[in-house]
């Protein structure tokens, strides 16, 4: 899952592998952020060219993976471990050469001391909301959220569901039955026309309730039942969403208004998206 990091307000894609235990940063973002290049990608072949090594070692060190584009899309691109990293620092002239190992040594133990203590990234996250302008109240509930959904995708993964299309299946059914509309189809009706908008970051507390409610029934249904097939699972992620639809729904009559609504949450902080968990 693509992680934006920042290195002096430039945006630098990562990756996590949980088998290595080690971050892949994107190239290409890497270039960019040491050079302010307007075209990093034919500066990084210049270099390549000329350093015939540093050829080299991208093409044995360097593997492809897939992170997402500008425009929401999953593409694979060059990547480098903090070792490959430093090589390639090599080659390039820059001022900021120098700024970006101290940085590169900072996002490394971060993320050691976060796996030791998860509940430190919590706060990273808590401390990313605040930048943006979230009220305590509203953080609350998000972080609350994405323990909720981990959890969901947990108990997937051990019903032997791991791809991110079939992710994406279950949690449409879970939305609609909650909501009448898709993620897609409710970013949507919220005017989200960025593919990397998060729709949860664009949620007022009720909605942002009611999709907890409708993820955290799907998973102690699913626990209780233990389905064998993904179409168990698909109508398990139904009847999840249904329950929170069924008190949305009742909320609705007491309010006198809809719960959904085409408002986005800070719409004006359109910029540095967290990572999606729609």
């Amino acid at each position: 899952m693509t992680n934006i990091k920042l290195f002096q307000d430039k945006k630098i894609r990562s990756a996590w592998n949980e088998e290595e235990e080690q971050w892949y940063f994107s190239v290409v973002d890497v270039v960019e952020a040491l050079t302010d290049s307007v075209n990093p990608t034919d500066y990084l072949k210049k270099i390549r060219k000329r350093d015939e090594a540093l050829g080299s070692f991208l093409g044995t060190n360097c593997p492809q993976v897939e992170m997402l584009t500008e425009t929401g899309k999953k593409r694979k691109t060059l990547a480098a471990n903090v070792k490959g990293l430093l090589r390639i620092i090599q080659s390039i002239p820059s001022p900021k050469a120098e700024p970006f190992k101290q940085w590169l040594a900072t996002v490394g133990y971060e993320r050691m001391l976060e796996i030791e203590n998860p509940e430190l990234a919590q706060e990273r996250m808590k401390e990313l909301y605040e930048k943006k302008g979230y009220p305590k109240d509203w953080i609350d509930k998000r972080l609350r959220g994405m323990a909720i959904r981990q959890n969901l995708t947990d108990e997937w993964k051990r019903r032997g569901i791991t791809a991110e299309q079939d992710y994406a299946i279950l949690t449409a059914e879970i939305s609609k039955a909650t909501f009448g509309m898709t993620p897609s189809e409710y970013k949507e009706f919220k005017g989200l026309t960025k593919k990397n908008q998060n729709l949860r970051d664009h949620m007022d507390d009720l909605e942002l309730i009611f999709t907890m409610l409708g993820e955290r029934v799907t998973t102690e249904i699913s626990q209780k039942e233990d389905p064998e097939t993904f179409e168990e699972s698909r109508q398990i992620a139904k009847r999840g969403g249904n329950v929170a639809g069924v008190a949305r729904k009742e909320t609705e009559k007491e309010l006198g208004r809809s719960v959904s609504n085409p408002n986005n949450y800070l719409p004006t902080q359109n910029t540095l998206e967290l990572e999606s968990d729609d």
